[in-house]
């Protein structure tokens, strides 16, 4: 395959890439972004069937464009196919310039440039952009006994709906909003129980999205001196984490001791069994693509000043969270993350 040649190239085209391709395509660059995916969307389209956002669709835009606010009656809070659509719709708006399915395998450095190495050939720039965020790299602890339990485990990222566990005994595993919401959702058919680290905290019913963003964006612009705002808490009480607890099921236990091949034992030597086990318990970031590089750090991250690679020139990385930029990994927030790379670009390429 020939080698393909654009002053960028951004690895990846979710909510992060779109936003960079738009501060891109504003600054007249050539690029492409390099998408794994098979169709727009990035990982929206793989979350859970009840999966929806914590703030209403004017707090959850891209820049340039609103995102479109549900028909009267429908949710105030956009579900997970209205995110998808939207940013399918963004990736049309803009004409982005998108190559998908393509995998990249490897990111090099090729004199003052590099080579993307993809299975649909190579690509050569010269700056890149990771924007793959953390969807593909789910992470789970390691647990005494885990590879002993002979029932289903499957991560947050790969649930669906709670039809697939109906009658079981499910351990929900992980507290903050993924934790939350699954096990508001698999409780409807299933018998649950929640096992979290510290007792989730539960945020005031009428605060959500807008709120917590609003709160950390004041601390943000009044710098790193500032102390730190009250702590509302973690769980963004949507409507169907505020009916499990109407329901009596949003309480959790502390985690397991162990796993055995039937289910697990809790910390005062009680055995339970189980059907299965959901663990929401984070992402770690997608960057293998950067593992010949030797940049990425034993906790999955590289070293950044803002979204640039302090150890190579020439690499950003955008919307991996607040290591990349501030409120990053959120719709809203990714926006400033992705101009502020693209200026930081312009001055690098000259």
């Amino acid at each position: 395959m020939d080698l393909q040649t654009v002053d960028i190239v951004v690895i990846g085209a979710g909510q992060s890439g779109l936003a960079v391709g738009y501060y891109l395509r504003r600054a007249g660059y050539s690029f492409a972004l390099l998408d794994d995916q098979p169709r727009p969307g990035g990982a929206w389209p793989h979350g859970w069937d009840a999966l929806h956002l914590f703030s209403p669709a004017e707090a959850n835009s891209l820049p340039g464009w609103p995102m479109p606010r549900p028909a009267p009656g429908g949710p105030e809070f956009p579900p997970r196919d209205a995110v998808a659509a939207y940013l399918t719709d963004y990736e049309r708006r803009y004409a982005l310039p998108v190559h998908r399915p393509v995998r990249v395998a490897a990111v090099a450095r090729a004199g003052a440039g590099f080579v993307v190495a993809t299975d649909q050939g190579n690509w050569q720039a010269r700056a890149v952009v990771a924007a793959t965020g953390s969807w593909g790299q789910p992470f789970i602890p390691e647990y005494d006994g885990r590879a002993l339990f002979g029932g289903e485990q499957l991560h947050s990222a790969h649930y669906r709906r709670a039809a697939a566990f109906a009658g079981q005994r499910v351990l929900v595993v992980g507290g903050g909003n993924s934790g939350a919401q699954i096990l508001a959702d698999v409780s409807r058919v299933a018998r649950t129980t929640w096992a979290t680290e510290r007792p989730p905290r539960l945020l005031p019913d009428e605060v959500d999205g807008r709120v917590l963003f609003a709160q950390a964006t004041q601390r943000y612009q009044a710098g790193p001196a500032a102390s730190p705002p009250p702590s509302l808490g973690d769980v963004v009480m949507v409507p169907e984490v505020r009916a499990a607890r109407a329901r009596g099921v949003l309480h959790s236990v502390r985690p397991p001791a162990r796993f055995t091949a039937t289910g697990v034992v809790w910390p005062d030597g009680r055995s339970e069994a189980f059907d299965a086990v959901i663990w929401c318990t984070g992402f770690r970031p997608a960057l293998g693509f950067l593992g010949g590089l030797g940049l990425v750090g034993p906790d999955g991250r590289v070293a950044t000043a803002g979204t640039r690679a302090l150890a190579l020139p020439g690499l950003w990385l955008v919307g991996y969270g607040s290591w990349t930029g501030f409120a990053s990994a959120t719709l809203i927030g990714v926006g400033r993350s992705a101009r502020a790379t693209v200026v930081e670009i312009k001055d690098f390429l000259g």
